[in-house]
């Protein structure tokens, strides 16, 4: 394989991220990139007291006594790197945060860490100048994703922790006002950190991690690039040690042209979800289609003698194994578990998976009525269709029902994104703080300095 060195899609990348204005930024992005924020920064809030996040939180204290950049909902402070680290993990700490369902990308967890580090260490950031630096990073991240395809993830790397280290190095890129020369070499010490394996999501704490330490490459990225440290400059081109030829199994399994189509025209931060399940985004259109047969024909778990659900071969892989008890992230990863937990309690959010629930026989018991198979006509669909299903329900009665999804439900309304913030941040902010911070997050094209934000958010 010749090593040219050429760059024209690392290097458009970086010039979309060095050059991009808040001017630029079309009005429905600019609307929705506040509700994406807002989200994230809940889920963090929420994630802020759970173990795993206690446990990293003070492994990391007892390290590193620096006081420069908060530690969000907890009052705490760390070095930037290790805040980073942290913060990202809270806000991946319990299945809720957004997620670019074809460039199989949780996007606020990665980018926004890295941005406050930034923000937090040049104090004097406008509103304006922080969103268009979260715009840039959220727009980045995603696109690397439809380039690397479904394999990427069928091939047991953990997307979230792989690509998001582009986000988060493009978002501090453009944080600190990187020239395009500096972004390139920003995002090419950021990809040589990128890791991250899918056998986390079978039960172990280091999962909710993943996102945290690519929002710490990517601030590493930025910061070193800053001072002329210098990165591989064709990161996404080169055909030796390239991240798109190490990634993928073959040069036919990815598509280069995909991180430059349309950039800076068409903006993926408009076609990312966000959860109103706490469990993972491939879950999501089986649950969906459930309750809309349920609407159609009333049945709960009494009533079910078995449930088939047809999916992509990642979807298979990732979420349809046979449930067995192995803590929290593995019964928010499962799709028997979280169907079974759907018709036994018509819910699928936080209070759902408490630890004594966990082996709970009748809920295991249902899991095992539900059954993951692989439809090779979804697979042949592509990355855009991963989370297409067709689920069919056969009650002891007799009946049969259907339903075909090629996505979850639609982008959730303003008011159901701030209720939902609302009931995460409830759990560990004073309702007056909780109306503080909504008003700030979608009043940031306003504000002067974005470290009132920040200060508030990282209050204990």
């Amino acid at each position: 394989m010749e090593h040219t060195g050429a760059n024209p899609h690392t290097r458009g990348v970086a010039n979309f991220v060095s050059n991009l204005r808040y001017e630029a930024i079309p009005d429905d992005v600019r609307a929705r990139i506040k509700l994406l924020i807002l989200d994230s920064f809940g889920c963090a809030l929420y994630g802020a007291d759970l173990p795993w996040s206690r446990i990293l939180i003070d492994t990391l204290s007892r390290l590193d006594t620096s006081n420069a950049i908060g530690v969000w909902g907890t009052g705490r402070k760390l070095s930037a790197p290790h805040a980073a680290l942290a913060n990202g993990t809270l806000v991946q700490s319990f299945e809720l945060d957004d997620v670019h369902r074809q460039g199989v990308l949780h996007v606020g967890a990665v980018t926004l860490p890295a941005l406050c580090a930034v923000a937090e260490l040049n104090p004097g950031m406008t509103g304006k100048e922080f969103l268009t630096a979260a715009v840039a990073g959220y727009e980045i991240g995603p696109r690397v994703g439809i380039c690397m395809g479904q394999e990427h993830i069928g091939q047991g790397w953990h997307s979230g922790a792989t690509l998001g280290v582009f986000s988060s190095a493009a978002g501090a890129a453009r944080g600190l006002k990187l020239t395009p020369e500096q972004t390139v070499h920003a995002l090419g010490i950021a990809g040589t950190q990128s890791a991250g394996l899918m056998a986390a999501q079978y039960g172990a704490m280091v999962k909710r991690m993943h996102a945290g330490r690519s929002s710490q490459s990517g601030l590493y990225g930025a910061l070193l690039a800053a001072n002329g440290f210098t990165g591989i400059q064709d990161v996404f081109e080169s055909p030796y040690g390239g991240f798109c030829s190490t990634f993928s199994r073959s040069t036919d399994r990815f598509n280069l042209d995909e991180l430059t189509a349309g950039l800076g025209e068409r903006f993926e931060t408009t076609r990312i979800s966000l959860k109103m399940y706490s469990c993972v985004g491939s879950n999501h259109t089986t649950l969906d289609s459930i309750r809309e047969m349920q609407a159609r024909h009333p049945f709960g778990a009494a009533d079910v003698d078995r449930i088939i659900v047809y999916g992509s071969q990642v979807t298979v892989d990732h979420c349809g194994w046979k449930y067995i008890p192995n803590g929290v992230t593995g019964a928010q990863l499962n799709l028997p578990y979280c169907v079974a937990t759907l018709l036994l309690e018509n819910e699928v959010f936080v209070d759902q998976f408490a630890e004594s629930v966990l082996d709970d026989p009748r809920r295991i018991a249902l899991a095992d009525q539900v059954t993951v198979l692989h439809d090779p006509a979804i697979t042949a669909r592509g990355s855009r269709f991963r989370h297409a299903v067709r689920v069919e329900v056969y009650l002891k009665d007799g009946t049969r029902l259907d339903e075909q999804r090629d996505a979850p439900r639609a982008f959730a309304s303003d008011n159901e994104i701030v209720q939902k913030f609302r009931n995460l941040a409830s759990h560990r902010v004073a309702p007056a703080r909780i109306d503080r911070l909504v008003d700030l997050v979608l009043g940031l094209d306003t504000l002067p300095d974005v470290g009132d934000l920040i200060r508030e958010l990282s209050a204990g």
